[in-house]
């Protein structure tokens, strides 16, 4: 492929070693996918975790990647339909693509575009590099930072969240921009329930990229963002795992402090109202039994497991929940890493209360 082409390919279509478009994608047992080739290349160093996220693979065995491989199949034809001046694709999306964009459009002319795109996407995966080529991203954040509408606003953030599952994150950086974080805060602060959940998605996403990973620092920092990121999970059951999920990311991503991220989530779950709507929450439980596992500080992970125990202790639907999360397993891992004696402490706690739930049933 000619270095002019080179620079079009989708974040999601290079390998994160080798940095190349995939010949031959295969997927670990962590759920990252490499080229056959590199990732073979990093275990004959010797080397037994995963390059990305870097957790040990007791299982290094590689499952071919067909849904990529073909997906990738796809975009090489249309993109070269595309270099060869093959404009019978192309046009119709230039045409949504300026209608979104122009100030004589109605609002109900742009929501009929951006139903049309998201079906589009689904329809057919494969003109998501096409839509990519054109600059639709960048231009559906512009939208979405000048727009007070719920509906439109879902629908951009519908459209945006599609076209970020191709991993093209660097058009996102124009948030870094005082005055568009500002815009994102707002409409994190008075946005529906749809809304922060999709924005909640997008911070996960962003956080997992390192194109964007100052402007997470950037989001992640902002005192107000934070302040709404926790009151989401402690008062809306519905956002709930979304909210949970956000500060895992970040803190994950090392944008926020640990300790002192899950010490907040420690004090929103001391109210018994936000322990019953995570309880509720359909994965409220399960996301607060990931929370534990990604944090690798000592403190954070004594708070994690100790908003873990509050929410256990007096529920055995939420015993019932963690553990078919998996969390016996977990804990005995942790209990036998090099783990503090605060973290064994709790852990160990954890396991009584779940033992209690066998107790309870015979």
């Amino acid at each position: 492929m000619e270095e002019a082409q080179m620079t079009t390919i989708p974040h999601l279509f290079r390998c994160p070693i080798s940095l190349d478009l995939f010949s031959d994608p295969v997927t670990l047992s962590t759920g990252q996918t490499y080229d056959r080739s590199s990732i073979q290349e990093w275990f004959a160093y010797g080397n037994l975790t995963c390059p990305v996220t870097m957790q040990k693979l007791h299982d290094p065995s590689l499952v071919p990647n067909h849904n990529l491989r073909h997906l990738i199949q796809q975009w090489r034809r249309m993109s070269h339909r595309f270099d060869s001046g093959y404009s019978t694709d192309i046009e119709p999306l230039l045409d949504m693509k300026r209608c979104l964009e122009s100030g004589h459009s109605s609002l109900q002319e742009k929501l009929r575009i951006l139903e049309n795109i998201g079906v589009s996407m689904d329809e057919t995966p494969s003109k998501i590099p096409l839509l990519l080529q054109i600059g639709l991203l960048p231009s559906l954040v512009e939208l979405l930072l000048g727009n007070f509408d719920h509906v439109f606003s879902e629908k951009l953030l519908s459209c945006i969240l599609k076209l970020m599952s191709f991993g093209e994150f660097g058009s996102l950086n124009m948030l870094k921009e005082e005055s568009k974080i500002e815009s994102f805060v707002v409409l994190f602060e008075n946005g529906t329930a749809m809304i922060k959940q999709s924005l909640c998605q997008l911070i996960g996403a962003i956080s997992s990229c390192s194109e964007t990973r100052e402007l997470c620092s950037m989001i992640g920092k902002n005192c107000r963002f934070s302040h709404r990121l926790v009151g989401l999970i402690r008062y809306h059951s519905e956002t709930t795992e979304a909210g949970i999920e956000a500060v895992s990311a970040l803190i994950e991503g090392k944008k926020l402090d640990a300790a002192t991220a899950m010490a907040t989530i420690e004090r929103v779950l001391g109210t018994e109202r936000a322990r019953e709507e995570l309880i509720k929450d359909p994965g409220g439980v399960k996301a607060a039994v990931k929370m534990v596992f990604r944090v690798s500080e000592h403190e954070g992970c004594e708070s994690a497991l100790n908003s873990l125990i509050m929410v256990c202790s007096e529920s055995l639907e939420a015993r019932e929940k963690a553990m078919a999360a998996g969390v016996l397993t977990q804990l005995l891992l942790l209990m036998q890493s090099q783990c503090s004696c605060g973290v064994k402490t709790k852990a160990t706690t954890l396991l009584k209360l779940l033992r209690s739930k066998w107790d309870d049933e015979q």
